[in-house]
């Protein structure tokens, strides 16, 4: 069986405890060592083959899964946040299915949602936004016409923006299209990590501010008015408010 396991977004003990059993548990592990920290799988067991797949291939990497399973090996596959964001898990699953090899996921902590706690902020503030857009700007890899970075600010809703702090200018430059130049946002570097920085703005600052702290990757961005001190109190706790295991107030 092979398990791909999302690791969290670096923090070992943001592993979930399924993943880590798994791990513990595994015959070989294949991790994604350039982003995820070594602590993470070091409970594996004394004998367990270890593979960093920063220095592997596609072709490399199905055919060490494919080697340990015709041993009867059981493989943790290991991947830095949550495997169903920018995982690339999907064609891995494909060679596999040719293979006929099974193979289960087990989900994680994504980087998106360590930074919101490290800035201790909710996407989904009533009033304000009730929708999270999780995306990147292209670069190397290209994306869909429709999901264009400016686009998709046209929504003024909570951005969530992946591997693109190396391109800061170019971003603020396309989100202010439709987000005010006083809209809050926010760098996280590592987040999660003990090195982890923190940078605060708004659009017509952040850059600057990127460029002094020397951020230039391992860095979610998030920007939306969510960040600000404007919001309305949720309904689900006002005293007003009824459903299925509280009365509101006045009510018998």
């Amino acid at each position: 069986m092979i398990t791909f396991i999302g690791a969290g977004p670096g923090d070992p003990e943001l592993i979930t405890v399924k993943g880590l059993k798994a791990i513990q548990q595994a015959d070989v592990i294949i991790y994604a060592g350039s982003l995820v920290p070594k602590a993470v799988i070091e409970d594996h067991k004394p004998e367990a083959q270890i593979h960093n797949s920063a220095t592997m291939d596609l072709e490399s990497i199905i055919d060490t899964m494919k080697t340990a399973h015709e041993q009867g090996k059981s493989v943790a596959r290991v991947h830095t946040g949550d495997p169903s964001i920018y995982g690339s898990i999907r064609e891995q699953i494909e060679e596999l299915d040719k293979l006929n090899i099974p193979h289960t996921v087990i989900p994680g902590v994504s980087s998106f949602v360590a930074t919101a706690a490290a800035l201790q902020r909710e996407f989904t503030v009533p009033g304000i936004s009730q929708t999270v857009i999780c995306t990147r700007m292209e670069g190397r890899t290209p994306v869909p016409e429709l999901e264009k970075i400016e686009l998709l600010a046209s929504h003024k809703t909570s951005m969530a923006i992946f591997l693109t702090v190396g391109m800061i200018d170019k971003l603020v430059e396309k989100l202010t299209i439709h987000y005010a130049e006083t809209t809050p946002i926010a760098v996280v570097q590592r987040a999660s990590w003990p090195d982890q920085i923190i940078v605060k703005g708004t659009l017509n600052t952040i850059a600057a501010k990127v460029k002094e702290a020397g951020i230039t990757k391992t860095a979610m961005i998030l920007v939306g008015d969510f960040l600000g001190d404007q919001f309305e109190n949720s309904l689900l706790y006002a005293s007003h408010f009824t459903h299925e295991y509280r009365k509101g107030s006045g009510e018998a």
